[in-house]
């Protein structure tokens, strides 16, 4: 496929891009700042894909004319090096085929993160423990900030719900895939005699919608204040601390109490309340998607079950590509790369098969 003409004008754009961002008045609109400096990067990182094909192509065809050489030895490293340079050439080509996609709405948004306890009663809640600490790992180890925002936790150690923010570069992009059912199988520590039970916990993925995205107009909200319940100690059980934020067309009741601070839990009950509401807009454009796209992605419905952890096997599952992992120990600790990847690449590859 000959890019060169796409590449000249996505050329003429990163420079065009790269003016803006060196102009002292950039930063004083910060919406547009930021979508700036994303399609920045995105088109810096097309940029060092086709560089790298370029330099690639041209090491295949130098390795080609050395594979005639009369030179035996000379002919057979350059052989050798063929296969490499041809992979090397296919994958360089499906990556720029997949940067030059338009992105989705929301794909380089933070993210916020909701982990419920499904069934399975207080195995589910330490389940769905296990995978906030699974994604706090894997949020670490790429350098991105983890914000709690709102839990509830169980017996046990475990947790009924949690919300938390996930910041950094293109975090929604990555995790998106996650959202559906979850199901562990495994001997429960309270199991006496050694059976194996089924639990389920739900996860959803939004993209953390910004007050452009989503208009919350005063007379649409209904926002009460109340005193903290549970656990807490110190100061939280006895201010005035907890809101509860109710959006009146939809119904949706958002509640925050984790901090002591009354404004922080208005602002994080609104941006969860934003992002909810975000999440069903872009469900309902889901719907345009083909059948084959949705098969992959679903609607990102907590109803979808899309992975399988065995335990006693060391096995996770992927029901949506077919991908069956053996390293369940190091997965559930945050290394869920490989896993990612392949969701990603799979998304992309109907992607390109639709344009």
């Amino acid at each position: 496929m000959d890019f060169e003409p796409l590449i000249k004008k996505k050329a003429e754009r990163f420079r065009e891009l790269e003016a803006e961002i060196s102009s002292p008045a950039f930063f004083e609109n910060p919406q547009r700042a930021r979508e700036l400096l994303r399609e920045h990067a995105r088109v810096k990182e097309l940029l060092a894909r086709h560089e790298e094909y370029g330099k690639a192509a041209v090491e295949l065809r130098e390795n080609q004319a050395l594979a005639k050489s009369d030179d035996p030895e000379m002919a057979g490293m350059a052989r050798e090096e063929i296969p490499a340079l041809e992979k090397k050439i296919a994958d360089s080509e499906l990556g720029i085929q997949m940067a030059l996609l338009p992105p989705e709405p929301g794909e380089d948004k933070d993210a916020i993160v909701e982990i419920r306890a499904g069934t399975g009663g207080s195995e589910a809640a330490l389940f769905a423990a296990d995978l906030h600490r699974m994604y706090t790992r894997y949020a670490e180890n790429r350098g991105w900030k983890v914000e709690p925002m709102e839990s509830s936790p169980s017996e046990l150690g475990g947790l009924k719900d949690i919300t938390f923010r996930v910041a950094g570069d293109s975090v929604f992009r990555q995790i998106r895939y996650e959202s559906g059912v979850h199901r562990v199988q495994r001997v429960p520590a309270t199991e006496a005699q050694g059976r194996i039970h089924t639990s389920t916990a739900t996860v959803a993925v939004l993209p953390e919608a910004e007050e452009i995205d989503i208009e919350l107009r005063p007379e649409d909200l209904r926002i009460e204040v109340c005193r903290s319940g549970g656990p807490g100690g110190q100061g939280v059980n006895t201010t005035d601390s907890a809101v509860q934020v109710l959006h009146i067309p939809t119904g949706r009741i958002v509640r925050c109490q984790d901090g002591r601070s009354q404004q922080k839990n208005k602002e994080k009950a609104l941006s969860i309340l934003r992002s909810r509401l975000l999440e069903e807009k872009q469900r309902e454009e889901a719907e345009k998607y083909s059948a084959q796209r949705r098969s992959l992605i679903g609607s990102g419905g907590r109803e979808e079950k899309v992975r399988t952890y065995n335990f006693p096997q060391n096995r996770v599952t992927d029901h949506r590509i077919g991908l069956t992992l053996y390293n369940l120990d190091r997965f559930i600790q945050g290394d869920i790369d490989e896993m990612v990847d392949a969701l990603q690449a799979g998304d992309m590859e109907q992607r390109l098969k639709e344009a």
